[in-house]
């Protein structure tokens, strides 16, 4: 098993979300302390919002003098690792998140709780990724019954060389659970003959039934966003911050579940700015803006296209009637603000007067 690679925001964000339950804010806020310095240490990590991968040779020569005295020579590659960011929209313009001085250990500094846990969690990952890769063995057992029409079959596996896994073990998020087996990899088997005859101890029959997703944390909604393309690592932290702070959300044992006002302000974009907030429409303009940057395109060209079809957009919103936008908002949120009835009637329908219908309307 491989390690994995060094931070870069979105993965610092996700990670301290796993394993520090930080928010996205409180770990950059942690980060921004880190690299401008505590007291007389200076920076005592690299630039922390960046979607970068890469590591300096000096950066790798100090990791790897580190891993072999704490560790020894063979938890040393025989070459260093490199990496490259898989994210869309990615510049990589700065290194990946990583300590200034890699022999500066966790231990060795005292810093307030925060700082230290988030320290501590980026030097390690920082020194696991330029270590050896980890070596196990997986084994399969099945098990038939005379006949052979029922077979069962059990999977696990042994670490025989840890590797990286002796400094940092990645995080993991929830897994949807579904219908299918769901094989704990981990388990550990007991030494076992190929023709054994095994006691049947007890039979237990389970049922499973697909699940949906469950709701997203911060970890992995900025996942999300990242595989989207939405936001830059320097805007992940503040777009969340937004939705909590306007209210269109709420969170609840770290989970968001979106309010009624979010829902609102949501189905009246969808309806009247529709272009401009389909998931690709941040990742295309991403793009075009690193044109721009790189000079190959006209930024006076690329503003009056966006402006053009938005600010006409903006004049025929701001003449819409009220009614027209209730009607568009009922239309939209009908089945999740009047939800069907078991006995089929109209969910709509008055309760006085049973001729009428019930519907948005805006407050007096």
């Amino acid at each position: 098993r491989s390690p994995s690679p060094p931070f870069m925001t979105s993965t610092l964000q996700q990670e301290a979300s796993r394993k520090l339950g930080f928010t996205a804010q409180r770990t950059m806020q942690a980060a921004q302390k880190l690299y401008e310095g505590v007291d007389d240490q200076g920076g005592l990590i690299t630039y922390m919002r960046t979607d970068g991968l890469y590591v300096s040779p000096e950066g790798i020569t100090q990791a790897r003098e580190v891993i072999a005295a704490r560790y020894g020579p063979a938890y040393v590659p025989e070459q260093p690792k490199y990496y490259k960011t898989k994210a869309k929209n990615a510049q990589e313009a700065h290194e990946a998140i990583r300590p200034t001085n890699m022999s500066r250990a966790p231990e060795t500094l005292r810093l307030e709780s925060d700082l230290q846990r988030l320290y501590e969690l980026i030097w390690k990952r920082t020194i696991a990724s330029q270590m050896e890769s980890a070596k196990l063995d997986r084994t399969t057992v099945e098990i038939e019954e005379p006949t052979g029409q029922t077979a069962l079959r059990a999977t696990g596996q042994v670490v025989t060389f840890d590797g990286f896994m002796a400094v940092y073990e990645e995080g993991r998020d929830e897994k949807q659970k579904t219908g299918e087996d769901d094989e704990d990899d981990t388990t550990r088997l007991p030494v076992l003959k190929e023709g054994a005859t095994a006691k049947v101890d007890a039979i237990r029959t389970e049922q499973h039934f697909t699940e949906p997703p469950p709701r997203f944390s911060e970890a992995t909604l900025v996942k999300k966003l990242e595989e989207l393309g939405i936001g830059r690592p320097s805007t992940y932290a503040s777009i969340l911050t937004t939705l909590r702070d306007r209210e269109y959300v709420r969170v609840d044992k770290n989970r968001f579940y979106p309010e009624d006002k979010g829902r609102l302000v949501t189905a009246f974009l969808e309806q009247f700015f529709a272009k401009w907030v389909e998931y690709d429409f941040t990742a295309a303009l991403e793009t075009r803006l690193d044109e721009v940057s790189a000079g190959q395109l006209d930024w006076k060209l690329l503003l009056r296209e966006f402006w053009q079809d938005f600010h006409a957009a903006t004049q025929a919103a701001g003449e819409l009637r009220t009614t027209a936008i209730l009607d568009a908002l009922n239309e939209s949120l009908g089945a999740h603000i009047f939800p069907a009835k078991e006995d089929g009637s109209d969910p709509r329908e008055c309760p006085l007067c049973h001729i009428g219908q019930l519907s948005l309307k805006t407050s007096r």
